[in-house]
């Protein structure tokens, strides 16, 4: 029988760990089970020792979506086909703002997969994506924070640079 301990804290963070995955791995049938490994890792958890439950969890997938992406099995797999979740885009009245800014979306994922390393993206979505301070960005990557601005500041340039010379890169 599975322990109900600690369920609360973790179905609060659930939907923020499934957008960390998702944009760590870029696939979100990866980042739905990249959560559950969360949760299996939460339950064998000492949560008495865990003074930020929502950091932890944070921390945890962070790390579990690094890996994978970094992982020999997934360097060697190539996606079928692009994807795009649709709960992502922003949705409205007009179906051709809402194209527009489906189209935006897939160039800003592919750019994030293609041109940065994983250490990169990881560093720039909690950075730009979740508005992590630099200090809690290096704590749950397990780096220095001079290394965490470095990595924000790399990626930066490199999308800045796609953006200016698309042709070039």
């Amino acid at each position: 029988m599975v322990s109900t301990a600690g369920l609360d804290e973790f179905l609060q963070a659930r939907p923020r760990l499934y957008r960390i995955a998702c944009r760590i791995t870029g696939n979100p049938h990866e980042a739905e089970e990249l959560v559950q490994d969360v949760w299996v890792r939460w339950q064998r958890t000492d949560r008495s020792t865990v003074a930020d439950p929502q950091a932890f969890l944070a921390t945890v997938a962070s790390r579990l979506a690094i890996n994978l992406v970094q992982s020999a099995r997934r360097r060697h797999e190539t996606a079928v086909g692009p994807w795009l979740p649709d709960e992502r885009v922003a949705s409205g009245p007009d179906p051709q703002v809402y194209a527009e800014n489906r189209e935006a979306f897939a160039v800003a994922v592919q750019l994030l997969k293609d041109r940065l390393s994983p250490a990169e993206r990881a560093t720039y979505v909690l950075r730009e994506g979740f508005d992590y301070p630099y200090r809690e960005i290096a704590e749950t990557l397990r780096i220095g924070a001079p290394n965490a601005r470095q990595l924000v500041k790399r990626a930066r340039d490199r999308l800045a640079q796609e953006v200016l010379a698309p042709e070039a890169v």
